[in-house]
């Protein structure tokens, strides 16, 4: 009797084992089946803009993340374009709101209205849309930054006495100017940490200048480039689910931690430049970017080499440094890359 009882808990592992792989076998198909839609949709959007590849990849890792991104670059350089091309390329309904010193919350949320015969009516602003590109965002004074707060947060709106849900995927944009100071006001530090990335984005090279020269959008209409559109909305949906069972490891877990710890040591080597280290939301921020970046590279789990790619991106608008460092001129970026060789690499 109890050799039979030892074979059914041996059939019964098997079958588990058994069971397990075939799942891992269903994941790896479906990781690349999305890996190359993902290749197919920068290809797309590689038509329009040009040479910015680092900053595709940071925009489609961050809305397969769920997350927000603010992009950092000089006029003119593609940055509404280039979330004007994903939307297109993603079958996403795309909205504009210029920030100005002007703009009302009501203006990108919506507000109440009363009509006669029929009472309050709420008109929706356009936050109501999949991609929402927040122009300039820092030309608007922060009681006007902070009206994407509870949008960005927890994919809904209160408006009067309403609280409205946002469609899925909603994706937020926020553009920044760099080079003027006159006329601006600075994101709030709760805002700066709802961004999932800080992107910065920079000049092209000097061939393919030429080339973006010859096919501007000011010469020819955007409808003329005729993109393809890759993916569909629940592609997206289903991308962001899938991204969370990406495998990884509690050694990279580790590394997450160590290299978020690292910014707030007192002690360390780089204490004296800064001033506020990364918060818990940069851990998390690491924890599923780094998936998505082995989602993208048609991978079941993370390397820690995937967490190295979206370091820089996640920490460099959650540290805030201390007057001796700006004195010095010491860049975010500039620490950052040094932490990250101080830390071991599993």
């Amino acid at each position: 009797m109890k050799k039979r009882g030892i074979k059914k808990v041996r059939k019964s592992k098997s079958k588990k084992v058994q069971l397990e792989k075939k799942e891992i076998v269903i994941k790896k198909e479906e990781v690349k089946i999305f890996s190359d839609k993902i290749l197919n949709l920068k290809r797309e959007i590689g038509k329009v803009v040009i040479d910015q590849d680092e900053v595709v990849d940071g925009l489609v890792r961050a809305l397969i993340c769920n997350g927000h991104v603010i992009v950092e670059g000089v006029p003119g350089i593609a940055k509404t374009l280039l979330i004007k091309a994903l939307g297109a390329v993603s079958c996403c309904d795309v909205k504009r709101v210029q920030f100005t010193v002007d703009l009302l919350p009501t203006d990108i949320v919506g507000l109440t209205i009363y009509k006669k015969n029929k009472g309050f009516e709420v008109i929706r602003g356009p936050v109501f849309t999949n991609f929402l590109i927040a122009d300039e965002i820092n030309r608007s004074p922060p009681k006007t930054q902070s009206a994407l707060l509870e949008a960005m947060q927890e994919n809904q709106v209160t408006i009067g006495r309403n609280t409205c849900v946002l469609p899925k995927p909603f994706f937020v944009m926020a553009t920044q100017n760099p080079i003027e100071l006159e006329g601006v006001y600075s994101l709030p530090e709760a805002q700066l940490d709802r961004f999932l990335f800080k992107l910065l984005i920079n000049y092209p090279k000097k061939d393919k200048e030429k080339i973006i020269m010859k096919q501007n959008i000011d010469l020819k209409p955007f409808e003329n480039f005729a993109l393809k559109k890759v993916i569909s909305v629940n592609d997206v949906i289903k991308m962001q689910a899938l991204v969370k069972k990406i495998h990884l490891s509690e050694t990279i877990e580790d590394y997450i931690v160590n290299i978020v710890d690292a910014t707030r040591d007192k002690n360390g080597k780089y204490a004296k430049y800064i001033q506020w280290g990364g918060s818990p939301r940069a851990t998390i921020g690491l924890y599923i970017s780094s998936k998505a970046e082995a989602l993208m590279n048609g991978r079941t789990f993370v390397k820690p080499e995937d967490v190295k790619k979206v370091v820089l991106d996640v920490l460099r608008h959650r540290m805030i440094l201390t007057y001796e460092a700006e004195t010095k001129e010491i860049s975010v970026d500039w620490l950052i890359e040094n932490i990250l060789n101080e830390i071991p690499m599993p």
